[in-house]
Order: structure tokens, then C-alpha cells, then sequence
């Protein structure tokens, strides 16, 4: 990518990670964001409950980039800071997780918006399953068929997370400055990868996230 350029001389750049300065060319740091690579468990903390909700596979750690919206941003916060080998254990509250589960996200809409060829798709819409839909804005979402009526199908618009507080476990596999090659490649897998967004999306669908490499139950932990 910089083979057209000239050498540049090599400057000791602060990782802002407990005093250890590496020397790397200074044009491929990105200062305000970090390549992690982190395995973990993912229970739901909420108070009664502890169920295991999520886990990477062995090989399929959970790979993000810090400030590009791929995870939590609570997430980020609590583990920015560790290096490599170390491991975690926290609980985020819903309110620092997917939020509260809010009921005028709870939505009706007509049973002939689900129609193809005129009869309605009872193959896919069905109780419990998740649907993409597109707004008059072309924005699109992910929501979860919670009822079927006579005239009307009931679609919860909330994150699947939504009103849990959760707990994570885990442990942190690699941890550096992001590269502009790095970001990069990111942007180009999340515009391959992912198209639904924040709003019930996922963020890397790229076999990270303990999803196999789908977006799934409208979107793995760590998309917002």
C-alpha cells in the first residue's frame, strides 16, 4: 500500500499501554484505535438468571477494532487496556449493554407486508423468528416475530439482549495499535459482511463473535 513512498525513518510511538513504546513507522499507526482479538464466554447476568448465551470457538476468537462502533463501547472500555495473555471477568447493566427493553419498539404491522404471490409467508414467518426490514428511509433492521394475528404481525424492533444485564469471561489474545491496513480491511468486511447496522445489526460477522460467522438472533454482543 505505501511501496510508492519513500522510506520513512522509524520514531518511537507510544502505545498508551503502560509505558512500552515500540518503534514502528509512525504513518501506520492509527492513534485512536486498537487491533484486539479477545476469546470469552457471555452469560446473562440478570439478577436469577445465569445462562450462557454466547461463546468463540476455539480458532474463531472475537476480533474488532476499537472506536469503529463493532463493540460495545462498555466492552471496549473494560478491556482496552489489558495485553495479551491476560484475562477478564465483568458485568456490564443493560443500561451500558443493549439498553432496556422498550415497549413502543414493539411494533404491529400488517400481515401483507409478509405476502409473496399474494399468500402469506408462513415459511419464514414464523414465532421466535428474525426478519431484515427496510424503513421508508431505506434504513435497515433486524426484529424478531413475537406474534402472528388474523390481520397483523407483532415484530419486537429491541435488541435480542436488550433489558439483560450480561456478564463477560474471558481472555485477551492479541492486543496492538490498529493499522491503517488493518482498518481497512475491516471497513471492506463490514461493507461485504454486514448490512443491517446498528439498530439490530452485528458488527464483524466475519466468523468472530462465537456466531459462526453469521449474523445472528439480529446481531452478535458486541454490534451496538
Amino acid at each position: 500500500m505505501f511501496s510508492d513512498r519513500k522510506a520513512l525513518p522509524l520514531q518511537t510511538v507510544s502505545t498508551g499501554r503502560r509505558d512500552h513504546p515500540i518503534n514502528v513507522p509512525r504513518h501506520k499507526i492509527h492513534f485512536m484505535k486498537r487491533y484486539i482479538q479477545a476469546s470469552y464466554k457471555l452469560y446473562d447476568a440478570t439478577p436469577g438468571r445465569h445462562d450462557l448465551l454466547e461463546e468463540t470457538q476455539d480458532g474463531k476468537p472475537f476480533v474488532f477494532i476499537t472506536e469503529m462502533g463493532i463493540a460495545l463501547e462498555a466492552f471496549e472500555q473494560k478491556i482496552a487496556d489489558l495485553e495479551a495473555g491476560e484475562e477478564f471477568r465483568f458485568t456490564l447493566p443493560a443500561a451500558s449493554a443493549f439498553g432496556e427493553h422498550l415497549d413502543e419498539r414493539v411494533i404491529d404491522l400488517d400481515k401483507s407486508i409478509f405476502t409473496i404471490d399474494g399468500k402469506f409467508d408462513s415459511d419464514h414467518v414464523q414465532l421466535g423468528a428474525t426478519l431484515p426490514l427496510e424503513n421508508a428511509d431505506g434504513n435497515r433492521f433486524l426484529a424478531q416475530v413475537v406474534a402472528i394475528g388474523e390481520k397483523v404481525v407483532r415484530m419486537d424492533l429491541n435488541h435480542p439482549l436488550a433489558g439483560r444485564d450480561l456478564s463477560f469471561e474471558g481472555k485477551v489474545l492479541v492486543n496492538r495499535p490498529a493499522t491503517e491496513e488493518d482498518i481497512q480491511a475491516f471497513n471492506d468486511s463490514l461493507h461485504h459482511h454486514c448490512h443491517h447496522g446498528k439498530d439490530g445489526g452485528c458488527g464483524n460477522c466475519d466468523g468472530s463473535c462465537g456466531n459462526d460467522g453469521g449474523c445472528k438472533d439480529g446481531g452478535c454482543h458486541c454490534g451496538e
